[in-house]
């Protein structure tokens, strides 16, 4: 997941109060069902990083729903310490691996089980200024992995360039560091002051190529880590994403926002009319195929589902907080409609607390 935009940077910080009361701006007839609470939007900037800022927004509000109070977590700890793993791999596969910046809501997790987190306010990883862009910083990183790999034997030491550039721009990861008066390693620091657990979260998708209730690899270009995901029927997914915002938890999102019906104007993610169309003659599950099949639908972003909302006429729309800063009239949130969210997903991360005990029962039967 790699999704660059760039917007100006804005300084907001949202109000958070229960699913009945709070702040959050609508378009107009449009009522909010539920809403979790969560943390302030963020801005990836010119990085291809949605998937860290998206599943570390993700686990901030994990957090809130346990009790623990609004953290800022540093999105580029984990950024920084998942290059070094993909520069390792794609130099051992010899270049048959992807060294990019985009990635999946597993790589937090796995960066977060072996080493940590931090607070924003300890490891900020931009040296160059105030605005993020990894367009010099890949090109320099680049520079030793891909010469590496491509020979065959390495001849150089280039994991300590590598890691020179990485201090350069993103800053050296602290080994401890004091917050709020306390020591903490990253690692305890998840333990401790978070109360997270990675091991508590499933990633779901919905394709016809591999049998329903199993999991398999998902074949898109940025799970480099080879994470696996249960397959459900695309209803399923639907009823699962539903009933874990109504108990409270939140959902980070994995699908595609390249097509007309993502409009950044007006901040409403639609079916296009060819996808009408289409529907007319064709199942949704089987045209969920197709598109993934031909490219069509890609693993273009992840984003934060963090409600249910309706319009006048009652056709549900999910409340998404995206990672592009204050961009729109809504706060940087926007609203996908069921019926793209059933087309454009291609997974989706969520609590296994939040998955109903029936699909727990199917998926443990293969």
């Amino acid at each position: 997941m790699k999704r660059t935009i760039i917007y100006p940077i804005f300084i907001y910080v949202l109000t958070f109060l229960n699913f009945s009361a709070f702040s959050q701006k609508t378009p107009e007839g449009f009522t909010i069902k539920y809403k979790i609470p969560t943390s302030s939007v963020k801005n990836q900037n010119r990085t291809g990083t949605c998937w860290s800022f998206t599943t570390v927004s993700y686990l901030e509000t994990e957090a809130m729903r346990n009790g623990k109070p609004e953290y800022d977590l540093s999105e580029m700890f984990i950024v920084y310490k998942a290059y070094k793993i993909k520069a390792d791999l794609y130099v051992r596969l010899h270049g048959n691996a992807n060294f990019s910046e985009g990635g999946q809501a597993h790589d937090v997790l796995n960066m977060m089980r072996e080493f940590g987190v931090v607070p924003e306010e300890i490891f900020k990883g931009n040296n160059y200024g105030t605005v993020h862009n990894h367009e010099n910083l890949v090109a320099a990183m680049e520079k030793f992995v891909k010469k590496a790999a491509k020979e065959e034997i390495v001849s150089f030491d280039w994991e300590t360039p590598l890691d020179s550039v990485l201090n350069y721009y993103l800053g050296k990861t602290p080994a401890t560091f004091k917050y709020k008066n306390i020591e903490y390693t990253p690692q305890s620091f998840v333990k401790d002051a978070l109360a997270l657990n990675p091991d508590d979260y499933i990633e779901f998708t919905s394709y016809t190529h591999h049998p329903f209730y199993t999991k398999f690899d998902l074949e898109v270009p940025d799970n480099w880590a080879h994470g696996f995901y249960y397959n459900l029927p695309v209803d399923d997914l639907i009823q699962i994403m539903d009933s874990a915002i109504i108990k409270g938890y939140s959902i980070a999102w994995d699908g595609d926002v390249s097509g007309s019906g993502f409009d950044t104007q007006t901040s409403f993610a639609l079916l296009t009319e060819n996808d009408k169309m289409s529907l007319k003659t064709m199942s949704m599950q089987d045209y969920r195929q197709k598109t993934f099949d031909n490219f069509t639908t890609t693993d273009d972003h992840l984003m934060h589902i963090v409600g249910i909302v309706y319009d006048k006429d009652g056709k549900k729309y999910y409340l998404t907080k995206n990672s592009w800063g204050i961009y729109n009239n809504y706060d940087g949130y926007l609203f996908m409609s069921e019926d793209y969210v059933k087309v454009n997903t291609i997974a989706f991360m969520v609590n296994k607390n939040a998955v109903p005990k029936s699909y727990k029962e199917k998926i443990c039967k293969k």
